[in-house]
């Protein structure tokens, strides 16, 4: 993908785009797959870059929610337990099985969380990953050596996914772009085009020289997560608001914290919410809260008490307790809840979507989860053709197979996530071999993969690199402020950027790096 390709298909495109997608996180890419795989002229902006927001901050899982059964939320897991395992399928390159230990400390734990997880087997299907069991006190300290073991009768394993979000946006991005959309970052859309009060498309401006060009499309889907009210508001400034945001803050410690292959899982924590410590990366995510927020940001900030709540949830539960210091990164993502009763805790939402199509004939999808993306995309583009009076054309995307669609590590397991482009970065670093280089010692990549992330998955800027190619910024925030100049260096090269545009790029990566470091 090369942005200034894009954006050129964009200005001289003929006509009206059949579809024209607001907004590059998880829900958007989802559309602008779906719609380019059926044959419809697809364009999608994106004001950032692809999964700034909430879609590169999640907990990591592609999952049923367990928290849900608890809900009585049925028809919601199942969908997701289904979509879990389609994903596994399209994607096995990030995608893979993980077991979970549910710790029992009470007589009541064992039996009461074992009979719910035997539902969540039996509402996966053929596309379980394997079947939930209950452990003894030996086998469950054997599976996470770090629990603590005062009081601890046994525990329940069972099984999710786990993936890595911001890498599968990407791959998203690259699909659609091989199905033949269009794909812009670094343009948001700051008004709609309507004719006789009817949207007929979108005035953008180009982020990287201010241009503003107008893009006509036959339907206009906002799919803009948390941030759709904005767009819903250029519409009709009387637009009442339809999401409840919710912020989920992380915290990434060492993985001596949590060693082996196992994910702990705490149905009940004191807010109400799932706590899990995950494995990734060779580190360990342990979160998440739910705070409700009034102002929405693309770079949400955690609060002290969401921080010490997780820091004594952890304690709780590991013979080592963390401490702030031991934090190497901390990261925030929103939520876009949909607002239901009045009064009701964020805790309490669900995460089904929701889709509105308003007198204009703009589409609104928002709710939602990663692990349903596809089918919300395929429920918006089916409206969403009906409302452009656009040909019916049947979805595909159960079995479309994600860019870098690859079963079993390539050949050099450093390229895993790359799926089949991992050949592809083992021959540039063969070519060029000081691109063999780690861009820091306590960071697992290499001078390639910034290339790489220029050159084929349109990076822009350091951030891009080092947030979202790679995820140096979650795995140690203060390695990767170290790591910001020799990337920034590496893609002046590749973009043909002068001195001052590093020393920008450096000064801004370490301004945003800051909000990720507890003792900044």
């Amino acid at each position: 993908m090369n942005r200034d390709e894009m954006l050129g298909r964009m200005r001289d495109a003929p006509g009206f785009w059949d579809f024209l997608v607001i907004g590059g996180g998880a829900t958007g890419l989802g559309v602008v797959v779906d719609a380019a795989s059926r044959g419809y002229r697809a364009l999608l902006l994106e004001q950032s870059d692809f999964a700034k927001g909430t879609s590169s901050r999640s907990t990591k899982l592609v999952h049923g929610g367990v928290r849900y059964l608890r809900q009585g939320n049925i028809s919601l897991v199942a969908e997701a337990l289904h979509e879990r395992g389609l994903l596994m399928r399209n994607a096995p390159h990030l995608v893979r099985n993980l077991s979970f230990v549910v710790p029992n400390y009470s007589w009541w734990e064992g039996p009461f969380y074992g009979i719910g997880l035997k539902l969540y087997d039996v509402l996966a299907g053929k596309l379980g990953l394997g079947p939930s069991r209950h452990l003894s006190r030996e086998e469950t300290l054997e599976r996470i050596p770090t629990l603590e073991p005062d009081g601890l009768i046994g525990g329940v394993i069972y099984h999710d996914a786990q993936f890595d979000d911001a890498r599968l946006a990407v791959n998203l991005a690259q699909t659609a772009a091989e199905l033949g959309a269009t794909l812009v970052t670094y343009a948001k859309v700051i008004d709609l085009l309507k004719a006789h009060g009817v949207v007929h498309g979108v005035m953008a401006r180009n982020m990287e020289t201010g241009e503003e060009v107008e893009v006509h499309a036959r339907v206009v889907v906002n799919a803009t997560g948390a941030f759709c009210d904005a767009i819903r508001q250029l519409d009709d400034a009387e637009a009442v608001s339809i999401v409840a945001p919710s912020q989920g803050v992380h915290l990434v410690l060492d993985r001596s914290f949590l060693p082996g292959s196992s994910a702990i899982m705490v149905p009940h924590t004191d807010d109400g919410r799932v706590l899990f410590a995950v494995p990734w990366h060779e580190r360990v995510i342990v979160g998440t809260t739910d705070t409700p927020i009034e102002e929405l940001s693309l770079e949400p900030l955690p609060l002290a008490e969401e921080i010490d709540f997780l820091l004594t949830h952890t304690a709780r539960y590991l013979t080592r307790d963390p401490t702030p210091s031991d934090v190497l990164s901390v990261f925030a993502g929103v939520r876009p809840l949909v607002r239901q009763e009045a009064g009701k805790d964020t805790a309490s939402l669900s995460r089904d979507h929701t889709l509105i199509i308003s007198p204009s004939g703009l589409v609104t999808i928002t709710g939602g989860k990663w692990t349903t993306y596809r089918k919300m995309a395929e429920d918006t583009v089916n409206a969403a053709a009906l409302v452009a009076g656009l040909d019916e054309r049947d979805c595909v995307t159960h079995q479309l197979r994600i860019h870098g669609w690859l079963k079993g590590a390539p050949g050099e397991a450093a390229w895993e996530v790359y799926g089949s482009d991992g050949p592809d970065l083992e021959r540039l670093a063969t070519e060029r071999p000081e691109l063999r280089e780690l861009v820091h010692p306590r960071l697992p990549y290499r001078a390639n993969e910034v290339v790489w992330g220029v050159r084929h998955e349109m990076a822009r800027t350091v951030e891009d690199v080092l947030a979202r190619r790679t995820r140096a910024l979650l795995l140690d925030a203060r390695a990767s402020i170290e790591a910001a100049p020799s990337v920034a260096r590496l893609m002046a090269r590749e973009m043909g950027r002068d001195r001052q545009w590093e020393e920008a790029q450096i000064a801004d990566y370490r301004r945003l790096a800051r909000g990720y470091l507890l003792d900044a």
